[in-house]
């Protein structure tokens, strides 16, 4: 019998963002070695990396870090610290699916290889887009070599059945019985769900032990992203965030509003236990960014400033522009640091930046309300 998990039960340290999502560490591993062609073709086709950042305590999970490979059409595009979105989230969640059921196959193969034999199993349909590699084709038959064909398969005790054909003598009934397995498989460890628990707020269902490793990573829906009670990062503590105004300047696009400044700063210090090098100094910093000062861009605004409260605009890594290491970085929310330029130069006009760095925070647990 499932489980309801609260989100009155949780709170979480936590400086990733959506680019990461959690999968079982046995399916990983076999990406990585055996399944490696998949991978490689998931990534040529994405025009992303994807890279183990942290292991759970006891080794049932781990996080995977989805990043734009540099000089992909993303990169070009000026998405090289962008979160991933949601189709390509979904798959490399269907890459690791696929991936569970060949492992559960040569789990199996020795005991099906006995029972079958002599027979041949039915092979499954390939759809568009697939990433299993396709079937070898099937060999064409003559009218009266396709009825003998028939007449033989009805005495063996079991059938081969062509791609087209299977997918043709699917039933409604076989499908609704597809859709409720489905349904009860982790997406996490991508097995059979046991002691099936539900999240409250997003109604995703998972493994008990599975969603109680990966909230010891990120107490977020594996899923969907939706945070469980606050989520608290590791911003470094010594920053301050200040704003000043500018009614004569306005941002290309919100003609008619002055402009928000927003000025954040940084001293030198130490990293601390919840960084990546505990002990390692890094330098200060001071940048500025812009918003609208409009309804809209205050609203924003309120929600920018309860995020920096809860240390999750910045964290300590690896610059992605400078490549330099142990320095403070931007941390998944956007922020519009040139006043003119567009997307590309993370300036204005840029009519959809509003609406997705919202989004961005929602992710985050951070709404308007």
């Amino acid at each position: 019998m499932g489980s309801q998990v609260s989100s009155d039960e949780m709170s979480v340290r936590a400086g990733q963002g959506s680019d990461e999502v959690l999968v079982s560490q046995a399916v990983w591993d076999y990406l990585a070695a055996a399944g490696r062609p998949w991978l490689v073709d998931f990534e040529d086709k994405q025009g992303l990396s994807a890279d183990i950042i942290r292991r759970g305590e006891r080794g049932g999970c781990c996080a995977v870090r989805l990043s734009p490979v540099e000089g992909s059409s993303r990169a070009r595009a000026g998405m090289m610290e962008g979160p991933v979105s949601p189709v390509t989230r979904k798959a490399f969640i269907d890459l690791c699916r696929c991936a569970r059921k060949e492992m559960t196959k040569q789990e199996a193969a020795p005991k099906r290889k006995r029972s079958l034999l002599p027979c041949m199993t039915a092979m499954e349909p390939d759809g568009e887009g697939s990433l299993l590699p396709p079937p070898p084709p099937q060999p064409r038959r003559s009218q009266r070599q396709q009825q003998k064909y028939r007449k033989n398969a009805d005495m063996d005790t079991c059938v081969v059945l062509p791609m087209q054909h299977e997918a043709a003598a699917r039933t409604g009934a076989e499908l609704a019985i597809t859709r409720e397995e489905e349904s009860t498989v982790c997406s996490i460890c991508m097995g059979e769900m046991v002691e099936k628990t539900t999240l409250d707020k997003c109604g995703h269902s998972f493994c008990r032990s599975c969603l109680e490793q990966a909230f010891q990573i990120k107490k977020a829906c594996p899923v969907c992203r939706l945070v469980y009670g606050q989520l608290i990062g590791n911003q470094p503590a010594s920053g301050t965030m200040m704003v000043e105004r500018d009614p004569d300047l306005e941002l290309p696009g919100h003609e008619g509003y002055g402009c928000i400044c927003i000025i954040y700063s940084f001293p030198p210090g130490l990293q601390a236990q919840e960084h990546p090098n505990p002990g390692v100094r890094y330098p200060g910093t001071d940048r500025v960014a812009y918003l609208p000062d409009s309804p809209e861009g205050n609203r924003v605004l309120r929600m920018l400033r309860r995020a920096f409260e809860q240390r999750l605009i910045f964290t300590i890594g690896t610059s992605m522009t400078t490549g330099m290491h142990d320095v403070i970085t931007w941390n998944d929310i956007h922020h519009k640091t040139s006043i003119w330029g567009g997307p590309r130069c993370f300036g204005y006009p840029d009519p959809t930046y509003l609406v997705r760095v919202t989004e961005e925070l929602r992710e985050k647990g951070i709404t308007a309300d």
